[in-house]
């Protein structure tokens, strides 16, 4: 990856390149937004730049022998951590198990999300997470000598996703790295990633992608209407992640509105019995489709009390959610959509959590048939 493949962000690649050009690169840097704007790539981006035997004023030269290891991401001193999920059979849970996938899924994918990263590796209902062990092996790693590179590099894409253990182990490595080593830890929740290892990178915070750049990207890479291409840069709101997912998946966003209309039908007639049978439904998808429901659902609690405020250009809805939304919206307002929000982010951690999803729904289902009037 290059800073060209990166969609936008033109300031903080100016900023990036600029920077190496000076001489000045921190040891460690912490790399926060969105999810879906290209942090990753951006990060990798940076590495090939900062040990690119011949960095032109805007990018990488794209042909010396570093340049052509990074096309492969097989740079001998390029490493990656990553959420992964542990394998019955092995003893050590850490990331080079999934190397080779995980250079294939970047190979294939430049903008994605860790449910796209989790369902390639097949992790079915569990939850992806950097063990302990890993730890143990990205010491291991930075202790050696840096083999042929300016820079021996590691990227940790989603460090909240760092099992405690392993979290506390690299305090001292990130503080203090051998000579020529840099931490480069991507963050899409930088709330969940703990103070002492934010305390020791430069923080990076990257916007979303402008708008004007997505309508171009989303032209460029796909055969949609000048029409079509705003509205879906409009409702990805600066994710191209999310705008791939509107384009590609359908599908998969359909059956999430199905089910948040089946949701919210049950709870707006009241119906015990069939408020049971939409829990029992939701309860007995994955792991992951379930979080993102409630992603999703929390989502649609937004749009529909802020479609109240009649300002269109702040909603960010397609045809089928705004049809639903006619019916629903009114039932959002400001007397429950704190409560809403609280309750189902709190029944989003704890999914995430492995909680009963059985009970996790229901009681949801119940609470929203408290919360909202007809």
């Amino acid at each position: 990856m290059y800073f060209r493949d990166i969609i936008g962000l033109t300031d903080i690649k100016k900023h990036l390149i600029e920077s190496v050009q000076k001489g000045y690169v921190p040891h460690a840097r912490m790399i926060y937004g969105a999810e879906g704007i290209g942090k990753l790539p951006l990060a990798i981006a940076y590495s090939r730049y900062l040990n690119c035997l011949n960095p032109h004023d805007t990018d990488s030269c794209g042909e010396c022998s570093s340049c052509s290891k990074y096309d492969k991401l097989a740079h001998p001193d390029l490493h990656f951590a990553f959420p992964m999920v542990q394998k019955r059979a092995e003893k050590l849970m850490v990331c080079d198990n999934y190397l080779p996938q995980w250079r294939a899924f970047l190979t294939e994918k430049t903008y994605f999300n860790l449910g796209q990263w989790l369902q390639f590796i097949n992790a079915k209902n569990a939850q992806g997470m950097i063990y302990a062990q890993e730890s143990e092996e990205i010491i291991r790693k930075l202790n050696l000598k840096v083999y042929e590179a300016k820079y021996k590099i590691m990227i940790v894409w989603l460090p909240e996703k760092m099992n405690i253990e392993c979290d506390n182990k690299l305090l001292k490595m990130i503080e203090e790295p051998p000579a020529h080593t840099i931490f480069l830890l991507v963050s899409e929740d930088l709330d969940k990633v703990i103070p002492t290892i934010k305390s020791r990178c430069q923080p990076i915070y990257i916007k979303p992608i402008e708008h004007s750049a997505m309508i171009t990207a989303i032209q460029h890479n796909y055969n949609l209407t000048a029409s079509d291409s705003h509205s879906v840069a409009h409702i990805a709101n600066g994710s191209f992640s999310k705008a791939i997912e509107l384009i590609e998946s359908s599908d998969d966003s359909q059956m999430l509105l199905n089910l948040f209309s089946k949701m919210m039908g049950a709870a707006y007639s009241k119906n015990i019995k069939l408020i049971k049978e939409v829990a029992d439904v939701l309860s007995k998808t994955g792991r992951e489709v379930q979080k993102s429901f409630l992603i999703f659902t929390l989502r649609m609690f937004r749009e529909y009390f802020v479609k109240n405020f009649n300002v269109p250009e702040l909603v960010y809805l397609n045809r089928a959610e705004q049809q639903l939304g006619q019916q629903y919206s009114g039932t959002i307002n400001e007397t429950n959509i704190e409560v809403l929000v609280d309750e189902f982010s709190l029944g989003h951690r704890q999914i995430e959590q492995n909680g009963n999803a059985k009970i996790i729904f229901l009681d949801l289902c119940l609470k929203l048939t408290m919360l909202i009037k007809k």
